[in-house]
């Protein structure tokens, strides 16, 4: 079953200018019989150089003649088609001359040179040019060819046509001899000056010279060879009109003669296969004989013609029944994302399809559009993966017939994650006024979890993948940073000769691409008792605290009870005195109410700046005229630094906790 080629092919050879060029065949295969037709397209390569028909041409122009003139060259021949043909042509440099490339209605090249700068016969009698002509090829085939022009004196009329483009129809089978058109020109000179001699032009094609004959004199046009509709259906044909005088005036027309096909091919009819005899016991529908029919006729005269008018019962059917289109996030506004395609075995208006973007989300509508006539998909604005990640839709492919048929496509857009979230520290957190810090008793050993440092990342995937890193600290071989976890470890054991503050910087990096970071600082003491604690403090009040106005109407309203509890027992005193002449035992009575029971704890924050972690309860006892005592302070919990601050934090506990009690009153007591 193979097609083979026994021969060198030369399309040229074959089919001369006709494209595309292709050969026919048939092909009959038996058991079961059956008859295919084929046809081989002979593609075209640049083997060819573009031909002039002289290596030399020679131009006689007036000196009289204005700028703007034109005068047609010969055109080179290039028996290559396509891209491959002639495709443009170039001249050289001069100051005079413009090149002019024209293209036929058969879409060959050629070219005219126009007058730019008017010549001078007493300056320069002869010009010499050089005309290229090029192929499309790669690389491409040139031809030069040596345009000599000589400048001759002035004629002052040239011809003038009365119509720049004639047109004419003739059937193909138009006998040798038929008139096709007359041109005619005038010239305003007397004697030689104004006879007008006809012409082709210098750059008519040989081919159209063999078919077309003109009247010098009169300037009839008529035919000469055989014309073939099948072969050329259009004919552009290029005339002059000289003068008789010493430097002759030149003027140029076109005629276009359009072939009419007529119906002057019988259609062939070729037997194929032949089953013969036929048996007589034969069933209906048993094949006979393989027929061909062709007709080298054109349109209708070609045809057998059966029309088959349509009926729209074919339904859109799309490529694919459903989409998945991943976009990146923060993607350009009006971009493209997807094509939605189908086809329709339909014909005429019940193959026209549109695409609709059915609207049952309303979001949908406003971030995509689609294009009603070819499918595509649009993007509106900007989306974000950590807004929404999955839109789903359905666009409806809906053909032009009555009624219409629909396809639904479910397409589904996906946003997928860029870097373009840092890491955010949620504990502890950096805008806070608040200090944080975190207290570790001398001789812990190493290993101990000391805090934590509290991240998420917004973004999603490899993106959000959080690392810590110590990346300063007042003692770098004191604590050391989980690199996954940011829990914060004693790398070994505490002494008590090490810096009892400590601030540590964490750098935290996510995966990303390109890498987002952030910093947290972490303050850690090494204390043992509160007292060392609480002094240390002292000196790192934290700025702008937003209770320093409450704090200073707690001290007005001190003072102020303070001055009203002093008036009261100035009057207490005066009164008792005054009784203290009448009854020594209301003397007695009213000393022992000096020293009166303790009343019920009262809890005072003394770490309301955020200083002190919450695993520190302290109960404090103080006596009557006690402000200079020492505090007695109990060991800090066990549990963890991290969840007890995070659980004092949950039930809204500020600190550190104190219980004060005095006999002889109870009054709040602030951190500082």
């Amino acid at each position: 079953g193979a097609l083979l080629v026994s021969e060198r092919i030369d399309r040229e050879e074959l089919c001369g200018a006709l494209s595309p060029c292709s050969l026919s065949f048939e092909i009959v295969v038996e058991n079961p019989l059956e008859l295919y037709s084929g046809a081989v397209e002979i593609q075209d390569i640049n083997d060819n150089d573009p031909v002039f028909p002289s290596s030399q041409a020679r131009l006689e122009i007036s000196e009289s003649v204005a700028a703007g003139a034109r005068f047609p060259l010969e055109s080179a021949q290039d028996p290559d088609v396509g891209i491959n043909s002639l495709q443009t042509y170039q001249l050289s440099t001069n100051p005079h001359f413009a090149l002019d490339v024209q293209t036929r209605v058969d879409g060959s090249k050629y070219a005219e040179l126009v007058l730019e700068k008017e010549l001078d016969r007493e300056e320069q009698r002869e010009l010499h040019l050089v005309l290229t002509a090029l192929d499309g090829g790669s690389p491409p085939r040139s031809a030069h060819v040596q345009i000599h022009i000589d400048v001759l004196d002035a004629n002052d009329n040239t011809p003038v046509f009365n119509q720049s483009t004639y047109k004419a129809s003739v059937r193909e089978n138009t006998p040798s001899g038929t008139l096709v058109t007359r041109i005619s020109a005038y010239d305003l000179d007397d004697g030689p000056n104004g006879d007008i001699v006809y012409s082709f032009s210098s750059h008519t094609p040989a081919k159209v010279r063999e078919l077309f004959a003109l009247d010098s004199a009169s300037g009839e046009l008529r035919i000469k060879g055989q014309l073939d509709y099948e072969e050329t259906k259009l004919y552009e044909i290029y005339l002059q009109a000289k003068d008789k005088g010493v430097v002759p005036g030149v003027a140029h027309c076109k005629v276009l003669v359009e072939v009419v096909d007529v119906n002057d091919n019988a259609p062939e009819v070729t037997v194929t296969s032949v089953y013969s005899p036929v048996p007589e016991d034969a069933a209906p529908g048993t094949v006979v004989a393989l027929l061909s029919v062709t007709d080298l006729d054109s349109h209708d005269n070609g045809l057998i013609v059966v029309q088959v008018s349509d009926v729209n019962d074919n339904v859109p059917k799309p490529s694919q029944d459903s989409y998945d289109v991943y976009v990146l996030e923060n993607n350009t506004p009006g971009m493209p994302i997807l094509n939605v395609s189908a086809t329709d075995p339909d014909l005429g208006h019940n193959a026209h399809l549109s695409y609709t973007l059915l609207q049952g989300d309303p979001t949908v509508g406003h971030l995509f559009s689609i294009n009603r006539e070819n499918g595509t998909l649009y993007l509106l604005t900007s989306l974000d993966h950590e807004d929404q990640v999955e839109f789903s839709m359905m666009v409806q492919v809906q053909d032009g017939g009555s009624p219409p048929l629909t396809t639904n496509v479910s397409v589904s857009v996906f946003v997928t994650d860029v870097n373009d979230n840092p890491p955010t520290v949620l504990y502890p957190h950096s805008n806070s006024t608040t200090t944080y810090t975190d207290v570790v008793a001398p001789g812990t050993p190493a290993g101990h979890m000391v805090t934590k440092v509290v991240a998420v990342d917004a973004d999603a995937g490899y993106n959000a993948w959080i690392s810590y890193t110590l990346l300063q600290a007042t003692d770098p071989s004191l604590f050391s940073v989980r690199l996954h976890s940011g829990e914060i470890f004693t790398a070994r054991q505490l002494r008590e000769d090490d810096t009892p503050q400590h601030t540590l910087v964490i750098l935290l990096k996510d995966h990303g691409e390109p890498v987002l970071s952030a910093s947290a600082t972490v303050s850690i003491s090494v204390a043992e008792m509160v007292k060392e604690v609480l002094t240390d403090l002292t000196d790192v009040a934290p700025a702008n605290d937003p209770r320093k106005h409450v704090t200073f109407y707690l001290i007005l309203a001190v003072i102020l009870v303070s001055a009203a509890f002093f008036i009261t027992m100035l009057s207490v005193g005066i009164f008792k005195c005054y009784k203290w002449r009448q009854s020594k035992e209301l003397f007695n009575s009213s000393r022992s109410t000096v020293y009166r029971t303790p009343g019920p704890f009262h809890h005072i924050d003394a770490v309301r700046g955020g200083f002190t972690p919450p695993n520190f309860y302290h109960q404090v006892y103080l006596t009557t005229d006690s402000r200079q005592s020492d505090l007695l302070c109990k060991k800090p919990f066990t549990s963890s630094p991290l969840g007890s601050r995070q659980s004092t934090m949950r039930n809204g506990e500020p600190g550190m906790y104190h219980q004060i009690v005095g006999t002889t009153s109870r009054v709040p007591v602030p951190a500082e």
